[in-house]
């Protein structure tokens, strides 16, 4: 039995129809290898794109069970499972027990992780100022406030589409200053 379609969706607007564009576009440039490639020589950290992703999620809410990573990356949990492994070998987390159910287990940084990450972040920040050099720092706030406004839709959305059982804890707070 094949699945019932979905129910037809408004037409979207011009401004959504480019911004839904600039975002592809900011996808692409983000994801590139080189990009990612550069970034991590910048940094000083030999880390893959699921690493880096890894540690990102860890380092805003950190310590979280294998299984809410995976949710939070929208990923498989062996997958999770195999970055895991190859970040605790290398000294960038470690596996604590769960203190609301001693079977389970968490992951964190290590003194090590929070170090590779915040090296990532500080490459990236640097690039991006570069980029956005004339910028007043009115307009960077509004578009940080902007941003945060969509990244919260967008995730208050998608927890409607979600089984009710999904935790709410899933949404990471918005920091309230641009650094």
């Amino acid at each position: 039995m094949s699945p019932e379609p979905l129910p037809a969706a408004p037409t979207a607007s011009a401004e959504v129809v480019e911004i839904e564009r600039a975002l592809s576009r900011i996808t692409y440039l983000s994801t590139r290898t080189r990009q990612h490639d550069r970034l991590m020589a910048l940094a000083g950290v030999p880390l893959d794109r699921a690493a880096v992703a890894l540690l990102r999620q860890i380092v805003d809410a950190e310590p979280l069970r294998p299984g809410e990573l995976a949710q939070r990356l929208g990923v498989e949990a062996s997958h999770v499972t195999r970055t895991v492994q190859q970040l605790q070998r290398s000294g960038y987390v470690s596996r604590v027990p769960d203190p609301d159910d001693r079977r389970a287990q968490r992951i964190e940084l290590t003194d090590a992780g929070r170090e590779a990450i915040g090296r990532v972040r500080a490459a990236g920040a640097r690039g991006m100022q570069i980029a956005l050099a004339d910028w007043t720092p009115e307009e960077l706030r509004q578009l940080a406030t902007l941003f945060h406004r969509m990244v919260d839709d967008f995730l208050a959305h998608s927890v409607e589409d979600e089984p009710a059982e999904a935790p709410a804890a899933d949404v990471v707070p918005r920091p309230s200053t641009v650094e």
